[in-house]
């Protein structure tokens, strides 16, 4: 079976922006903590690339997408990317491809998503213990999850294998609003409550440090945003060219529905508040992006931008310190694209897909797609609350108090972001900023 040239070009570039939107991730949250903390915050980001990448070619791959005949668990195995030189694969798609470009994509999507995670837990965690939680989640909820979700039934080499549970039971997540978005969404929230609140929560002002940093960052994700979206088409093709759009529009929708709860609840729109519309929209069509229309897209890049906005309020009423809103975000922008398939989806899109409520297909669809958030709601919930306890109670997941009024740059990596005094180095950098609270 000869690969088609065009599509594997197509993923093979998807997987770089996709790979590229970790980086991005860094910038967005190295500006969003105070200064004290950026270089702590990118590391966590910089430290999943290297472990997930590992994790992957061990084992990963084989967890999530190998043929064990089970729809709750791939195959077992070690060694797993060596097999799968010179293989083809098509995952569910018309034209055959590489099946090291699809396992490499699939890799850059692990990466992200554990990733995420580090927002909810910024300025206190220990480097070591969060380099271990890497591992482990990854291994314990991310790859069985994507199994679930991503595993759509493959031909490898004219062989068939079988699905995922969740996408054999009818869930409809074009690109990870369950396996990505919902899934670190609420594992950022078991950790937040795990290591408890910063000091001075709710006490003293945590402002970002650098709001060019995080608009930065936004851009980068929103760029290679195309890539985790309109690569997971696994092809050039319609599919793909919908996808990219749908992608575009609720980006922009997300900034205006945001933008405009600001406007009405604090009279004046922010950068922080755009850059983080924009996230908002674009997690939030990302399950949604194969199945609906570019005016269905609008709509729902516009509810999540708004959504979010009021959602990141949460954390103060309900006393949990998610730190760089991943909540608010992340798991609310998740859920809502995903039930949103339910009601804005139609197959005039994705023939592969179905109808939704407002399209004639009634509630069936809307009740598959909320079956499939409870399910990875509940797993990832449990699971990352056990892993987190069982961390913390072993080697200590939270840094001494100490350390985090001193700064977990300094403390962690002997390493301060920016030189503010070159005859005394971090000394200057101590001087200046102790004393002075959360002020950024």
């Amino acid at each position: 079976m000869s690969i088609n040239a065009g599509d594997t070009a197509w993923v093979l570039m998807s997987a770089a922006l996709v790979l590229l939107m970790t980086p991005g991730l860094a910038l967005f949250y190295g500006g969003m903590v105070r200064a004290k903390s950026v270089i702590n915050m990118m590391l966590m980001s910089l430290i999943s690339i290297a472990v997930v990448s590992m994790i992957w070619a061990l084992y990963g791959y084989s967890v999530a997408f190998g043929d064990s005949g089970s729809s709750i668990i791939g195959s077992i195995t070690s060694g797993n990317l060596g097999g799968l030189v010179n293989a083809v694969t098509n995952n569910d798609g018309p034209h055959p491809i590489p099946a090291l470009a699809f396992s490499t994509f699939q890799l850059t999507f692990a990466i992200i998503t554990v990733a995420l995670i580090s927002g909810a837990i910024a300025d206190r965690a220990k480097f070591s213990a969060w380099t271990l939680f890497v591992a482990v989640w990854t291994t314990l909820v991310y790859l069985p999850v994507a199994h679930w979700v991503f595993d759509l039934g493959r031909v490898v080499d004219g062989r068939t294998y079988g699905e995922g549970i969740l996408a054999a039971h009818g869930l409809l997540d074009f690109a990870g609003g369950t396996a990505v978005e919902v899934n670190a969404g609420i594992a950022g929230l078991a950790m937040a409550v795990v290591l408890g609140p910063r000091i001075g929560f709710k006490r003293e002002p945590m402002r970002p440090h650098s709001i060019p940093l995080v608009i930065i960052g936004a851009g980068l994700l929103w760029f290679g945003w195309f890539g985790f979206n309109a690569g997971s088409a696994l092809g050039a093709n319609g599919l793909a060219a919908v996808v990219l759009t749908n992608t575009q529009m609720a980006g922009a929708a997300g900034i205006g529905g945001w933008l405009l709860v600001e406007l009405r609840r604090d009279g004046r729109p922010t950068g922080l508040g755009a850059a983080s519309g924009a996230v908002a929209g674009l997690v939030a069509i990302t399950p949604a992006c194969g199945y609906v229309t570019p005016l269905g897209a609008i709509g729902i890049g516009l509810i999540a931008g708004a959504l979010s906005s009021f959602a990141i309020g949460l954390k103060y009423r309900f006393n949990y310190d998610d730190s760089l809103d991943l909540v608010g975000v992340h798991l609310v922008g998740g859920i809502w694209g995903t039930l949103a398939i339910g009601l804005l989806g139609t197959r005039l899109v994705n023939a592969a897909g179905a109808n939704g409520l407002l399209h004639g297909g009634g509630f069936s669809l809307l009740n598959k797609q909320a079956l499939g958030v409870l399910v990875v709601l509940v797993y990832s919930l449990v699971m990352t609350t056990i892993i987190g306890k069982a961390i913390d109670r072993t080697i200590g997941f939270r840094i001494t108090r100490d350390a985090e009024i001193e700064g977990v740059d300094f403390t962690e990596h002997a390493e301060t972001a920016y030189e503010l005094d070159s005859r005394t180095g971090a000394g200057s950098y101590l001087s200046t900023h102790h004393g002075q609270g959360n002020r950024p």
